[in-house]
């Protein structure tokens, strides 16, 4: 998506960790259109398989998500929450996942009551690096014996390991920026 791209050559920086920071249009603060435009480059991308529930995780995630549903006619989202809520029950599917930008270990969960056998899921996330969340996310997807049709991402880190990894797991995965070097003097390659 070379729109996507333009905007990260232009806002992005790259922080000490190898952290690709652009939270000031898609995380912390939202460029809606551009999200908009998002949603439906991941409609383009997987509206043959048509699902019936996405499925992210706190917090980026969300607004990706919804953004998507719209186009494919406002189905569910659902996400994973990194800390337990009072209101949650705790009849919930769990997933380890190890944030690579904060390097802390979450348990997230999924309510049983919103993922069931025989939901059609799309994974959808930010970024995809090491491919922490987004297999923590098939996993709960196993565990609901729900079905998943797809797992994009708006960010992949080729060089790591992530995109091979749920590839290798036998799913399609659809990412819109593919940055394939990035350096210490703020240059991003894109593949």
């Amino acid at each position: 998506m070379k729109l996507l791209e333009e905007r990260i050559r232009q806002d992005g920086k790259i922080l000490p960790g190898d952290i690709l920071k652009i939270d000031n249009f898609l995380n912390h603060q939202i460029d809606v259109k551009l999200m908009d435009q998002i949603g439906e480059e991941f409609y383009n991308l997987f509206k043959d398989t048509k699902p019936s529930k996405i499925l992210t995780i706190e917090s980026s995630g969300i607004a990706i998500a919804t953004a998507a549903s719209r186009y494919f006619g406002y189905i569910p989202v659902v996400f994973a929450k990194k800390t337990v809520a009072a209101n949650m029950s705790a009849n919930t599917y769990e997933a380890k996942e190890h944030s690579y930008t904060r390097n802390i270990e979450y348990t997230v969960q999924v309510s049983r009551d919103y993922l069931n056998e025989g939901d059609e899921v799309l994974i959808l996330d930010d970024f995809l690096a090491n491919g922490e969340a987004m297999n923590a996310l098939i996993s709960i997807c196993h565990q609901a014996k729900a079905k998943i049709v797809g797992c994009g991402s708006v960010v992949c880190k080729t060089y790591q390991p992530g995109e091979k990894r749920i590839r290798d797991l036998g799913y399609k995965v659809e990412v819109l920026a593919r940055v394939c070097h990035m350096s210490d003097d703020g240059q991003i390659e894109f593949e």
